[in-house]
């Protein structure tokens, strides 16, 4: 058979490991890189896959990586992400792409609101899921701040800053976060604790259409997926960013993020990445990198 010939029964031969069943969504955006076991990397709230390309980056030699994007977040489309609700949505087409792309027991990890999304899928989906890493996030994140808050506590706070972004944007929300986080502590009876970052510190990073990163924050604000937990069949880790420093309130945080977990039937693994804040894969890469290995290995 002549050389060129070869070449082109290799690519032939080759194209249906490089190549995914069409998805169409009017909620999320996928992504796929690599081959291998999957892993699917869900963003937080006014984020993109863009800030998991360096974790995908050392990943896809090893793994099968679908980077997800939730629409409206960045310069992206928001589709039907422009009215009602969010995250309940996002993860269930999430579902559909994991049945209809043949994903077997996927690892999920997600970051902030992709975390809670992520502990979504993993309720619905039982032992389909393989594995679950959420990063600085929380089924219900006020209890960051208290763990004695609940929903009707934060509603009014919710929905001025759901005002505040939808009627002046997301530099809104960044100039008055402070402000924000100040009163819910106010009105819990408590300090900041290490997390309000998780609540006040994420807008701007990429941005979106207001009407989207609007309701992104009302839910990050207002849901409480501590009841969904039990159903959780899949092993979770919970990565978070920590301060050794006494000064700085993340030094105070194990204690509200175990609390947080405590309604997993498998308790929980805890990993701290010091010297990040939020934005733990980027703040902290090789020490983040790190903590995947171990979650995936």
């Amino acid at each position: 058979m002549r050389p060129y010939l070869l070449i082109l029964l290799a690519f032939f031969v080759a194209a249906p490991a490089q190549t995914q069943a069409s998805f169409r969504s009017d909620r999320i955006l996928v992504e796929t890189r690599g081959h291998g076991p999957d892993v699917v990397l869900i963003p937080g709230l006014a984020s993109t896959a863009t800030v998991w390309r360096r974790t995908a980056d050392r990943l896809d030699d090893r793994y099968r990586v679908h980077l997800i994007t939730v629409r409206g977040f960045g310069a992206t489309d928001p589709g039907a992400n422009a009215n009602g609700a969010l995250s309940g949505p996002a993860a269930n087409e999430i579902r559909r792409y994991i049945a209809q792309a043949g994903l077997e027991r996927p690892a999920l990890i997600g970051h902030s609101l992709g975390g809670q999304i992520a502990l979504r899928v993993a309720a619905a989906e039982g032992r389909r899921v393989g594995r679950v890493m959420v990063v600085d996030a929380a089924p219900f994140f006020p209890s960051l701040i208290s763990e004695r808050a609940r929903s009707q506590d934060v509603e009014p706070i919710a929905q001025i800053a759901y005002s505040a972004l939808l009627l002046l944007g997301d530099d809104a929300l960044k100039d008055r976060g402070a402000a924000l986080g100040a009163n819910l502590g106010a009105d819990l009876g408590a300090g900041l604790g290490g997390a309000s970052d998780a609540l006040f510190g994420t807008l701007g990073w990429q941005g979106g259409d207001r009407r989207v990163l609007a309701q992104g924050l009302y839910e990050v604000m207002t849901i409480d997926l501590r009841g969904r937990l039990r159903d959780v069949a899949a092993p979770v880790t919970v990565v978070y960013g920590w301060s050794a420093d006494d000064r700085n309130p993340r030094a105070r945080v194990d204690a509200l993020f175990r609390a947080a977990y405590r309604g997993l039937r498998p308790p929980a693994r805890f990993e701290r990445i010091e010297g990040a804040e939020h934005m733990v894969m980027i703040d902290q890469p090789t020490r983040f990198q790190a903590a995947v290995d171990r979650f995936l290995g």
